[in-house]
């Protein structure tokens, strides 16, 4: 069988026996369809702050229903809102869209505590989203730290461009610290200068998230977005006093106040707290559940949620 170069000399040979020794160009081969990529179950958004930065949003659901605007807590991602966001009936109803606070997942992580601790950036990043992205009258969704994005927004804002408010293990108050829990003793070395050390605690800090533990791969996953946080945005986010307790007393929108009764991060005292400072506000506590009720209650979760929503709506 001849080979491929011997194919190539004969054919070149017999186009130069052309009349005129005319040599025929090789019409070039069709080059294959580049692979498609993979289809996301999200509209990718990227949200400019007032300091300049880039935040990652994503989209799901329905665009044309009332909107959920999710917030997560400390070292978390936007991922950790995936029982919410793939929900089948929460996407037919809502749109949904989950963000990457600054320092966290796909977000800017610009480096110096000024970034972190500045309460009027924090409202002003809320406060983007909802403009960039046109929510109307969004509910806004904050999980543990987020309490502090919210109540900032609420401070700096107040509640005319907001339909309602869900506080999930959130914080409201620095001034009790028999409010938290014992897994805060994990965030001084999640912010080491040893990898080891900063690993290991991070492991630690997500077990006591949870009183329901997450499967292994759902486990491998929390880890990884929590490492995606550097340690400068981990010190960064620590030392930041709350001033808005007061201001969360005129609030007037619809308010759900959910908490697991073995919450390891923040003890149930906070979430009671929480709802006996924001008038008209209702409490749902989750008998046996910890840090993260959306996680391990999510059909009850999504379910007292959908009803928040609607009541915004009435």
């Amino acid at each position: 069988m001849p080979s491929r170069r011997n194919t190539l000399t004969a054919g070149l040979a017999a186009a130069a026996a052309l009349p005129g020794g005319v040599v025929l160009a090789q019409a070039p081969a069709t080059p294959a369809p580049a692979p498609a990529g993979p289809t996301l179950p999200y509209r990718a958004h990227n949200i400019r702050t007032p300091d300049g930065l880039t935040l990652a949003a994503y989209e799901y659901g329905n665009p044309q229903g009332p909107a959920i605007l999710f917030l997560h807590g400390y070292a978390q991602a936007a991922l950790c809102w995936d029982r919410q966001t793939r929900d089948p009936a929460l996407a037919r109803d809502f749109r949904m869209v989950a963000l990457d606070l600054r320092g966290h997942g796909m977000s800017d992580k610009p480096v110096g505590n000024e970034h972190y601790r500045n309460s009027k950036l924090w409202a002003d990043d809320v406060k983007a989203v909802i403009e960039q992205l046109q929510l109307a009258r969004p509910t806004l969704v904050g999980w543990s730290y987020a309490g502090r994005l919210m109540g900032d927004y609420v401070a700096e804002y107040g509640t005319g461009a907001i339909g309602a408010m869900n506080w999930v293990a959130a914080t409201s108050s620095t001034a009790d610290t028999s409010r938290y829990g014992r897994a805060l003793r994990h965030l001084g070395p999640m912010g080491s200068a040893d990898p080891a050390t900063a690993i290991a605690a991070t492991i630690a800090f997500l077990r006591d998230c949870f009183e329901v533990q997450p499967s292994a791969n759902d486990f491998e996953v929390m880890l990884s977005f929590n490492m995606m946080v550097p340690r400068h945005v981990r010190i960064g986010l620590g030392g930041r006093p709350i001033t808005f307790e007061q201001r969360l007393r005129s609030v007037d929108v619809p308010v759900l106040v959910t908490h697991g009764a073995l919450d390891k991060v923040s003890d149930i005292s906070m979430g009671r707290h929480t709802a006996s400072l924001i008038p008209g506000s209702r409490l749902s506590e989750y008998p046996a559940i910890g840090h993260a009720p959306f996680w391990e209650d999510a059909p009850r979760f999504n379910r007292e949620l959908a009803e928040l929503v609607r009541s915004a709506r009435r």
